[in-house]
């Protein structure tokens, strides 16, 4: 990040002055800047909601309502201050908002202006140094329906920070109202708190516990698309493709699961693999799945990038049964998550090192979302959170499956440059066929099942 003389200035009054507290990055966020294949700053990295809001709404109750929140949560008031060792966080001691208040007229009929409007929102930069890194911005399609937009960094933010920022404005609005003294509790753990326990417990000592299992489970390894080299591959936002298995495969998938003693988890991800496997050709799969990081109670309120990323690699041998193979794979992610280590410094120790437009380990991304999609009702006002990017457009290929009422919501992200549409809808089509085969018939060979010459 280059600095202007301004931006010189302003940043050694704050220093000078203690408006701003120094830390060094999180593990996490160590992993955006040392092994991201896309550059910190480009707009993949942000992560993007929309917040549907029935009550009555007004700009200065909102932005009561954002500072308050701003307050609790330490990220909302951090930005990044490069240095020759590496960026570290600075968090600011007062608040300053980045929030946008407009009305959209004919929105509530027009769904097309809304997501017009969202887009704009989601597709600028933030600015790392000066902060803000994130961007709101409350749309009023009627007198009592809002949409609140919000674009944050994903060095701030993972999926699960944007469930506690929906219930955390909600509440501050309506304590606004009823109590408009008053700030909303502390936080158990604040996320640079976290950031300090988490680099004083993974010690040399402690990685180096850990690496054996990693070098012999990713020995081998080779890319996918070894074709597609070049920065191009992984610049700007990723292409979505959104559909949804139906409820009854959802139940059948969790049955097949209870009764081979796995988790809905491994049985998408078999069924993922061996899809995967037949549409590229390749028996030896890896991804890199998420790892929401929140063990602890402490930091359930707290937002902030605590995701961690862990490698899964399968062998799908076209003679085993699904259920033989739904076993291998239960016991391999098991393994895996006992095993799992910050990947930032998993890579280096491993010897990887990223290249533009290359994440250094894996290229396809799948994740069973487990983080609260909540739904907020409070003194005449209610919330639901409308998920639109997680921040991780930074491989080539990525599946994300969140459960909902209709069943199993599954996004592929995806590169135009790289995949046409019609090969993901046929990626997409062979997985749920496979699924269904498998949960139907789960004694059947794998190279029996549904989709075989796809």
């Amino acid at each position: 990040m280059e600095i202007s003389d301004d931006k010189r200035t302003a940043l050694k009054e704050w220093l000078a002055s203690g408006k701003v507290v120094l830390h060094p990055l999180t593990l996490p966020q160590r992993e955006l800047w040392e092994t991201s294949p896309v550059p910190v700053t480009d707009v993949a990295n942000h992560i993007c909601c929309l917040i549907n809001i029935r009550g009555v709404l007004t700009p200065e109750a909102c932005e009561e309502a954002l500072r308050r929140v701003v307050e609790r949560q330490d990220v909302l008031r951090l930005s990044f201050l490069p240095g020759k060792a590496g960026p570290v966080q600075m968090i600011r001691r007062t608040v300053e908002l980045n929030l946008q208040y407009r009305s959209l007229p004919g929105g509530r009929i027009n769904p097309e202006a809304v997501e017009e409007a969202a887009n704009e929102v989601f597709s600028k930069p933030l600015d790392l140094l000066r902060g803000p890194v994130y961007r709101a911005e409350v749309l009023r399609l009627s007198a009592d329906v809002h949409v609140i937009v919000l674009a944050i960094h994903h060095a701030i933010a993972d999926g699960w920070t944007l469930g506690i920022f929906t219930e955390d404005l909600c509440t501050a609005y309506v304590l606004g109202i009823i109590r408009p003294n008053e700030r909303l509790p502390a936080v158990p753990l604040t996320y640079a708190a976290w950031g300090a326990a988490e680099r004083e417990f993974w010690l040399p000592k402690e990685l180096e516990r850990r690496v054996p299992f990693w070098r012999s489970h990713l020995s081998g390894t080779r890319r996918l698309w070894s074709s597609f080299e070049g920065p191009i591959t992984a610049a700007g936002p990723a292409e979505r493709l959104v559909l949804h298995f139906p409820p009854d495969l959802a139940e059948a998938a969790r049955e097949l699961a209870r009764t081979m003693g796995a988790t809905l988890f491994s049985t998408l991800l078999t069924a993922f693999q061996i899809a995967l496997s037949r549409w590229t050709g390749e028996p030896d799969v890896l991804v890199g799945t998420p790892t929401a990081n929140r063990a602890r109670q402490s930091v359930r309120e707290t937002m902030g990038y605590f995701a961690g990323i862990v490698p899964i690699r399968c062998h799908v041998e076209a003679e085993r049964t699904f259920g033989e193979s739904l076993k291998s794979v239960h016991q391999t992610a098991t393994d895996c998550f006992a095993n799992a280590m910050p990947f930032a410094e998993l890579s280096p120790l491993l010897g990887e090192k990223s290249a533009p437009g290359h994440n250094p380990i894996f290229e396809v991304r799948f994740a069973l979302q487990n983080h609260p999609f909540p739904e907020v009702a409070l003194h005449g006002l209610s919330a639901s959170l409308s998920m639109r990017s997680t921040g991780t457009a930074r491989f080539h290929l990525g599946c994300e499956i969140t459960v909902v009422h209709q069943g199993l919501e599954v996004v592929f992200l995806f590169r135009a440059q790289l995949f046409p549409l019609a090969e993901i809808k046929n990626l997409a089509n062979l997985f749920q066929a496979i699924l269904a085969d498998a949960c139907s018939s789960p004694d059947s060979r794998i190279d029996t099942l549904v989709g075989k010459n796809s």
